[in-house]
């Protein structure tokens, strides 16, 4: 489990974060979504413990992050937006590194890097960035540490990268490990993640489970003479995308780019429904 409680978090005299509070369970997969400068790259260090909160803390099953005790290290992996690699081939980067993570699995490192078509005896450094950015989102894989972080991990990949990075995500998770992807590039979590976090105005104003979104509101696209309960709307390029109430609790599908849009044009409505 990880707990951030009462976080006050700031770089200078103003603060970023006030009394921010965040409890994520084992097993999901977790989107935090947030536009550009909204602070979702601060709120991964605070988790991870590569920032330091003037009040409050991240705890991971129960141990401080930023104490960066080894049984914590041993337990997180983190991939930054901008990686910057050794002039290693990825076979030297796993002799010289797994063995700070107890629980690696060198079969699915090479695995999945078979998957992503990326060549373990070419030096790192003379990759390019997308295939780079593959090694290290295949070694953090097979660190299997409870806690997997990726901040924009798609940048950089094409899209056949992209379907192979979901496939892999998914057949990555287990029951005790928690995976938090942040990006801005929203449509690369559909039907990726079973959770989602939207950080907004260096709040988190909403946390929820994918599917609680999709029994409490409906998507799709509406007509002037629908009689519906509209919570959100905007043009799109078949008519008025919308958001509404779903009176029947029946389970639809979630377009993450309308809730996002929502959210973060402000409709109170939506959110009261939504917590």
């Amino acid at each position: 489990m990880l707990e951030l409680a009462n976080v006050d978090f700031g770089y200078n005299k103003e603060l970023l974060f006030s009394k921010l509070n965040l409890s994520l369970a084992n097993g999901h997969i977790y989107g935090l979504l947030g536009k550009n400068g909204a602070g979702k790259t601060t709120l991964l260090k605070n988790i991870v413990g590569l920032a330091y909160p003037r009040n409050g803390f991240s705890k991971l099953n129960g141990k401080i992050t930023s104490d960066r005790t080894p049984e914590v290290l041993q337990n997180i992996s983190f991939i930054a937006e901008e990686i910057y690699v050794p002039p290693l081939t990825a076979r030297q980067f796993l002799k010289k590194t797994a063995g700070f993570y107890p629980n690696f699995n060198t079969e699915e490192f090479f695995r999945n890097l078979e998957i992503f078509d990326v060549e373990p005896d070419v030096r790192m450094d003379r990759l390019s960035y997308g295939q780079q950015k593959k090694i290290m989102i295949t070694f953090a894989l097979a660190t299997n540490t409870d806690l997997l972080v990726m901040d924009e991990p798609t940048n950089g990949l094409d899209i056949p990268s992209k379907v192979q990075f979901r496939k892999i995500i998914a057949s990555s998770l287990t029951e005790n490990r928690i995976i938090i992807i942040s990006t801005h590039q929203v449509r690369d979590l559909d039907n990726l993640i079973d959770a989602v976090i939207i950080l907004h105005e260096r709040e988190i104003v909403l946390s929820s489970k994918v599917d609680q979104i999709g029994e409490r509101v409906s998507f799709g696209v509406i007509h002037a003479e629908d009689e519906l309960d509209v919570l959100y709307q905007e043009e799109g390029i078949n008519g008025q995308h919308a958001i509404v109430v779903n009176p029947g609790r029946d389970y639809g599908n979630v377009d993450l780019e309308l809730l996002f849009n929502a959210i973060t044009n402000n409709t109170p409505a939506l959110l009261e429904i939504l917590k």
